[in-house]
């Protein structure tokens, strides 16, 4: 009984290997419309007043606190680039300025509480 088993297994397994090797492939390949890399960031926000460009400690995460080290301070009206928000959770990601929140923009050098800027027209 064991060798009759033995031998529909294998004969399962060979028709199964010659019906894979013969089948049209299940995925086509990416089209050439679909861009491969992604695009550069145009996102252009504009300073609403003076704020607080902070890059994160080592230790605290990767979201902003307004305990966090001061990288410089970015004009009334200054134009950053910025694709990406860092969600902090409450407590001393919070911040009080322009209106408070926990939400942080990233732009280049750091982070920028979120309510601090508005998008720019272009």
């Amino acid at each position: 009984m064991h060798l009759t088993r033995r031998l529909f297994t294998t004969a399962a397994a060979f028709v199964l290997a010659t019906a894979l090797s013969t089948a049209p492939p299940a995925a086509a390949a990416p089209t050439a419309s679909a861009p491969t890399v992604s695009a550069p960031c145009t996102s252009m926000w504009e300073a609403v007043q003076r704020a607080a460009v902070r890059k994160p400690a080592g230790n605290e995460g990767p979201v902003a606190t307004t305990m966090s080290p001061l990288v410089r301070y970015l004009r009334r009206g200054e134009k950053v680039r910025s694709c990406v928000v860092a969600v902090g959770r409450g407590g001393r990601s919070a911040y009080r300025e322009c209106g408070g929140g926990s939400q942080w923009r990233i732009v280049l050098g750091g982070q920028v509480p979120a309510r601090c800027l508005k998008r720019a027209r272009p």
